[in-house]
């Protein structure tokens, strides 16, 4: 017997769970769980089934798309480790995060490689048996150097996302289409407030009571992709930007294991620049 995560979008419509569901019964499959929502304002049905059986998943997925409406988005994956990037700049608390999740098997993934522009985190990485690749930025044009990084990347088969643990560079429009829908961030900040620098400084120059961090999937608008996990913790006038910042690592590298444990298990849907969570 095999499991399999069927991951269904579509135009909503009346008995569309129980289309679904009549299909699975007709291959003999065991309905383990079920989620579904339908956002009523662009009328869109999302639904997660985790199932398990002995199924043709072409077949199967021939016949959702003969009972399903038109313009549907069907996918039947087999839950299986996924392979990953992860980009980091010279910071220790997102990447550290990871790698000890990852040693301690909560997460669904083979991480193949550590890259940055600098040589800061090889030490550290390399007590997890984990490749690290440093690719300087020094005396490089932008597109140069990230043309280099585009090829490490490309070098291995198959990588599923690349998690940027406080990659402290903006990525150019051809890097972001090269890897689309696959890049996931950590942002210092709950957004969409303080986008850009130093958003632990323009919360404190505002006064705030409360700061956060954003995971959110990278596009080619600075910081306003697809938010995925936020979470806050609470601050006072006591606090100055840098209290604010060493406080907020501990949010951030908590956030953005979050969001990568979603991505891996096949939580998320996205679409008119949002995310659906089961």
């Amino acid at each position: 017997m095999s499991q399999y995560r069927v991951l269904i979008d579509a135009n909503d419509e009346k008995g569309l769970v129980h289309k679904v569901s009549s299909i699975f019964y007709g291959f003999d499959l065991n309905i383990l769980s079920n989620s579904e929502f339908v956002d009523k304002e662009s009328n869109k049905f999302f639904m997660r089934s985790v199932v398990d059986g002995d199924v043709n998943k072409n077949e199967l997925i021939n016949a959702l798309t003969e009972v399903l409406p038109n313009e549907c988005g069907i996918k039947v994956v087999e839950p299986k480790k996924k392979n990953i990037i992860i980009m980091a700049t010279k910071e220790i608390h997102a990447l550290g995060d990871i790698l000890i999740r990852h040693e301690a098997g909560e997460l669904e993934a083979n991480i193949v490689a550590v890259i940055s522009n600098y040589n800061n985190l090889e030490s550290f990485v390399s007590k997890f048996d984990i490749p690290y690749i440093t690719i300087s930025h020094e005396g490089l044009e932008r597109q140069e150097h990230e043309n280099k990084i585009i090829e490490a990347i490309q070098s291995f088969e198959g990588i599923d996302f690349i998690v940027l643990a406080k990659y402290m560079r903006i990525l150019t429009p051809r890097f972001v289409e090269t890897f689309e829908n696959k890049i996931m961030n950590i942002h210092h900040s709950f957004l969409p407030a303080f986008i850009g620098a130093n958003p632990y400084k323009q919360a404190y120059d505002r006064g705030v009571k409360i700061i956060g961090a954003t995971a959110h999937f990278v596009n080619n608008n600075l910081d306003e992709g697809p938010i995925i996990a936020q979470e806050i913790i609470h601050v006072n006038h006591a606090y100055s930007w840098k209290d604010m910042q060493r406080s907020g690592r501990d949010v951030e590298k908590v956030v953005l294991s979050r969001a990568l444990k979603l991505a891996l298990e096949d939580r998320i849907f996205t679409y008119a620049n949002r995310t659906v969570i089961f």
